[in-house]
């Protein structure tokens, strides 16, 4: 996203809003499956007796004051749920159309979806592929890992359907990521996970979520104990490692992995795009199906509500010293240990949700996954440094292999588990630098926009039906 410079005094009741990000729910909790991990469930019991499904005077309202609060040349218009293929084709065929009355001449739109993809069939491939819709898919690995926490509401497995969804949008030319819950199960097997999605999937760009889940009987952000679905820290950073060991040997530049590149960004320019390694968040607000507003889709509960898009615009919602507040608690309330750790520059405390441990001196606000976040940095600090350095100097294309050819000799022999892999570097950086020219603001998160500047525009496709990543998973 782009921010501008922000004259606004920080007291003040709202401050201007450059660009902002609403994912809006039009059903609301509804779903047409179960999975054992899904926090969203229980919102419905925000709305006793509703009929979760937005209103097209909702729906309206979302689409345009998105756009005419937001002052660059792009916007995106998010869909997420539950499950919002359940509104049905005709809803977005008519929220299509409202986009068209309202967007400035000029003005780029890219819609974006997430689904677990049981309800897409060829009408539906067709339409998102027609309108450029991004679509991301809920999928936890091959059938096992998959079917161990997600599944239809009488618990029956929806791996075929989901896979077959995904070569679906292949086959159509649907621009598709996955969306991965790294969890308890899954996290024990990295590469079967990774090789899956890479080698019988075919997607080129993944997010890989860590599932930490808390142990409650309301669903809100509460309390610190935590469901044994939840990643282990260390074994969520022993993934990382090994995944990211395999990327580097064979597939950057080929690969998107949404952690690697929020770290390569921060090493880039000193802060990443990634909302979670951010020092601050509070400008992606999530859209109830009836109007209202909340600070962030993890956060949609009573203490979090910002007001209804139907009495005030989201930007002023967004731009409230409420909603403000909450942007700059994520480093407000970062314990001293935080502050003081070496990668607190690439970190910034991850997401506040996952806040649930107490640091050695016995201050709270500590992340569950810090210490498996530790071993990740430790283990990829030198071959990210090394990429970060040589694109910000501009490096030719054989200026770049003869340094990355030289630092592999040298670091060859004698390499740890817990070293950084010397090799895969020069693949990497070469088809970057290969590239250059500056990416239009306003589109959807991916490398570019994190750091790297490409060619082609922000969300375009490196092949045909794939783009990088638009949501967290649920």
């Amino acid at each position: 996203m782009i921010s501008g410079a922000n004259t606004t005094p920080r007291n003040s009741k709202t401050r201007p809003c450059d660009a902002f990000r609403v994912v809006a729910k039009p059903a609301g909790a509804l779903c047409n499956l179960e999975c054992d991990y899904c926090y969203f469930l229980k919102k419905a019991d925000l709305y006793p007796g509703s009929s979760f499904r937005m209103s097209d005077e909702v729906m309206e309202k979302y689409i345009r004051q998105t756009i005419e609060g937001q002052r660059g040349p792009a916007v995106t218009i998010a869909w997420q749920g539950g499950e919002p293929t359940l509104m049905g084709l005709e809803f977005f065929r008519r929220a299509m159309a409202v986009q068209q009355k309202y967007l400035r001449p000029g003005m780029a739109v890219e819609n974006a979806l997430q689904t677990n993809g049981v309800l897409l069939d060829e009408d539906w491939c067709a339409f998102l592929r027609e309108n450029n819709f991004l679509v991301s898919l809920g999928l936890d690995g091959p059938r096992e890992l998959h079917d161990a926490y997600r599944h239809d509401k009488a618990g029956g497995s929806v791996f075929d359907q989901v896979v077959g969804a995904a070569r679906m949008m292949r086959k159509q030319g649907v621009a598709f990521n996955v969306l991965c819950a790294v969890n308890a199960v899954n996290s024990r097997r990295p590469l079967e996970v990774y090789r899956f999605f890479r080698d019988e999937l075919g997607t080129r760009h993944i997010q890989f979520i860590p599932l930490v889940e808390r142990d409650n009987d309301s669903g809100y952000q509460e309390g610190t104990r935590l469901t044994d679905r939840s990643v282990q820290p260390e074994q969520y950073g022993r993934f990382l490692v090994e995944v990211f060991d395999e990327w580097l040997r064979r597939d950057v530049g080929e690969m998107v992995v949404q952690p690697f590149d929020g770290v390569l960004a921060s090493r880039l320019r000193g802060y990443s795009t990634l909302c979670i390694f951010r020092p601050s968040c509070g400008d992606s607000a999530a859209l109830e199906h009836n109007g209202d507003l909340y600070s962030c889709d993890y956060f949609v509960e009573p203490g979090y509500y910002l007001g209804n898009i139907r009495e005030k615009p989201v930007a002023e919602l967004v731009g409230s010293a409420k909603q403000q507040a909450f942007g700059r608690a994520k480093s407000e309330t970062l314990p001293r240990y935080c502050r003081e750790c070496e990668y607190f520059f690439a970190c910034f405390g991850e997401c506040p949700k996952n806040r649930v441990l107490t640091t050695p001196d016995g201050e709270p606000g500590l992340n569950w996954l810090c210490p498996g976040l530790k071993t990740f940095f430790r283990h990829t600090e030198r071959p990210i440094k090394i990429m970060a350095d040589l694109l910000r100097r501009g490096r030719t294309p054989s200026q770049v292999m003869a340094a990355v050819e030289a630092e592999g000799k040298d670091k060859a022999v004698g390499v740890g588990h817990d070293d950084p892999c010397p090799y895969g570097i020069k693949s990497f950086i070469t088809s970057f630098v290969k590239t250059p020219g500056k990416v239009k603001p306003g589109g959807l998160p991916f490398v570019a926009q994190r750091g790297v500047n490409l060619k082609r525009p922000c969300g375009a496709a490196d092949r045909k039906g794939e783009r990088p990543d638009a949501f967290r998973s649920r």
